[in-house]
């Protein structure tokens, strides 16, 4: 009885954010983590940075990597199953019927004038979800100097139309993030043991 209440509290959750969240998973990542860690407390603020990190790298849309790493965690395989099948509904539901029934639904001009309004608000929600993960990082120079470092290769990845994808930057950061930071903790280890 107990699974069974998770396993449809999992598609309930994840199927309304899949409903109301628009402009793909970035904009998911703060209502995730509203539902997810504040809300329902299935998962700790560490792990939804960890997540969110370990989504963007890994194969496949972030918010379903999101959902399926909750479910798995609340019940398993069927649970990420069923959150997974929570998160994708809503969306294939629109876009099929927007297919099947509107040939020129963004020539609407009502459709068109909403989404212009979107558009702003999608960027918000980016912008709030990278603000919440700046204010939870590390507070290390180390860390500060590869946030600086990031967002000015960006940058100009995006003023040069660069042909430069993001992924080999975290790629970079992550060689240069092992040894760094495994030779940081070794050092504190080795600090606190003569102390």
């Amino acid at each position: 009885m107990k699974k069974r209440h998770i396993l449809l509290e999992l598609l309930w959750a994840f199927f309304k954010i899949g409903l109301f969240t628009f402009g793909g998973g970035y904009a998911m990542i703060p209502i995730i983590e509203d539902i997810c860690v504040e809300k329902k407390k299935w998962i700790t603020h560490d792990e939804m940075m960890n997540l969110t990190v370990i989504a963007e790298s890994t194969p496949g849309p972030i918010a379903i990597n999101c959902a399926a790493y909750v479910g798995n965690s609340q019940a398993g395989f069927i649970g990420a199953t069923v959150a997974t099948f929570g998160i994708v509904t809503p969306s294939f539901a629109i876009i099929y019927a927007i297919s099947t029934f509107l040939n020129r639904f963004l020539e609407i001009p009502i459709v068109a004038d909403a989404f212009m309004g979107i558009k702003v608000a999608v960027g918000l929600l980016i912008i709030n979800a990278a603000v919440n993960m700046i204010k939870k990082m590390e507070r290390s120079a180390a860390a500060y100097v590869i946030l600086i470092v990031c967002c000015a290769v960006m940058m100009l990845i995006n003023i040069f139309s660069w042909n430069f994808s993001s992924l080999y930057l975290m790629l970079i950061v992550a060689a240069f993030s092992v040894p760094f930071f495994t030779w940081q903790n070794a050092r504190k280890k080795k600090g606190g043991a003569e102390k």
